[in-house]
């Protein structure tokens, strides 16, 4: 269901812009000009979103649109989706109904439900499990987007067969 290949040309075109930006420094010796064609490549390469989410929400629902910001400000480049079809949605990339939350991405090949934690989507980026995706079931209060009051809430991985398992608990206390 994820797309290696992609993540694989995705890593091997930011090694290519980094040598390339390496062999003009060699080039130019050091150069005042070199510095500032340094900072200027380096911030261009640096900024470049690594990772794009497609991501489908209710056009009435704030929460999912504080999530957004959160994955953006972690290097997440994302197209939104204002629905007013989001069961439809879910039963189209395979969420179980026990797992549903507000709103459902596509990164990568996987489905993400809910307020997951980039960093868990870091994760499960990095180590490709046969996995459908993660979801963070309902809307824990503590997760990114939700932003409330501490509370340990639980991110499930699933799979095609409806199986699930512990992807990563939050204790947040």
């Amino acid at each position: 269901m994820h797309n290696s290949t992609g993540i694989y040309i995705q890593k091997w075109l930011r090694g290519l812009a980094i040598a390339l930006i390496a062999c003009g420094f060699v080039l130019l010796g050091g150069s005042a000009r070199a510095d500032v064609l340094r900072q200027g490549a380096i911030a261009s390469v640096a900024s470049q979103p690594d990772t794009e989410a497609t991501v489908y929400r209710s056009p009435s629902c704030n929460c999912c649109g504080r999530w957004i910001e959160h994955i953006e400000e972690q290097g997440f480049a994302v197209d939104d989706h204002l629905s007013n079809e989001m069961d439809s949605i879910k039963q189209r990339y395979g969420v179980p109904e026990d797992l549903e939350s507000c709103h459902t991405a596509l990164i990568d090949g996987y489905v993400i439900e809910g307020h997951v934690p980039a960093s868990d989507i870091r994760r499960l980026l990095a180590k490709q499990p046969d996995v459908i995706g993660l979801s963070a079931p309902g809307m824990p209060m503590s997760a990114p987007g939700m932003d409330m009051e501490p509370e340990p809430y639980t991110v499930f991985a699933f799979d095609g067969s409806g199986q699930t398992t512990v992807f990563q608990t939050h204790d947040n206390s």
